[in-house]
């Protein structure tokens, strides 16, 4: 479980107290509800990483976009606020660039989300390739979680983030990869592949 899920449960678990102690314990009820659901939200669980030249999804979700633009392919996965929201790294390397960019919170299911949103974005460079990857705030999700910096060594599927609550997020992909999924398949951070490589 993310740390932060703890802090969220116990917080309400003690306005619920409060609330149930200066008035009615069915008061509290709503607070102890809220504290189990974000023990849950905050859930990480292990996951079997592929192995070979592959591209992992870096979130659990549903693919609603796969595009391409000019020589890359662009793979949007959408988070809602069921899904697990640890989010991967989709292939193994350095960590040449983390960049934040304020923005919007439109509904992360939009198109438009991916140019207005607040983002976070990483590129990861390795064995001949780059992938670039970006957390996309929801209409929910406020706060975007990086845990790299650039300089960073990372394995294929290793934790690197969360977005709390309902979010997206963007691979972009050159054309040395070939996408394996399309819209409307639900994915899995780390254990679900979204593109292998032509030339390996």
């Amino acid at each position: 479980m993310v740390v932060d899920g703890l802090y969220y449960a116990l917080a309400l678990t003690a306005g619920g107290a409060l609330l149930s102690w200066l008035t009615r314990p069915v008061f509290g009820l709503p607070l102890f509800i809220l504290a189990g659901f974000c023990l849950w939200f905050f859930r990480d669980p292990e996951r079997e990483i592929p192995s070979g030249p592959v591209a992992v999804s870096p979130a659990d979700g549903k693919v609603v976009l796969v595009r391409s633009e000019g020589p890359f392919t662009r793979v949007s996965v959408f988070l809602n606020i069921f899904d697990v929201h640890v989010n991967r790294t989709p292939i193994a390397g350095r960590v040449t660039g983390v960049s934040y960019q304020p923005g919007r919170f439109l509904v992360a299911s939009r198109d438009q989300a991916s140019a207005d949103n607040e983002r976070n974005t990483m590129t990861v460079e390795g064995d001949g390739t780059r992938v670039v990857f970006s957390q996309i705030a929801g209409l929910i999700a406020r706060r975007i979680v990086c845990y790299k910096k650039p300089g960073d060594v990372v394995r294929t599927g290793e934790r690197i983030g969360l977005i709390k609550f309902g979010s997206r997020m963007d691979v972009l992909l050159g054309p040395e990869w070939n996408v394996q999924v399309r819209p409307g398949e639900r994915v899995k951070a780390g254990s679900s592949v979204l593109a292998r490589r032509k030339d390996q």
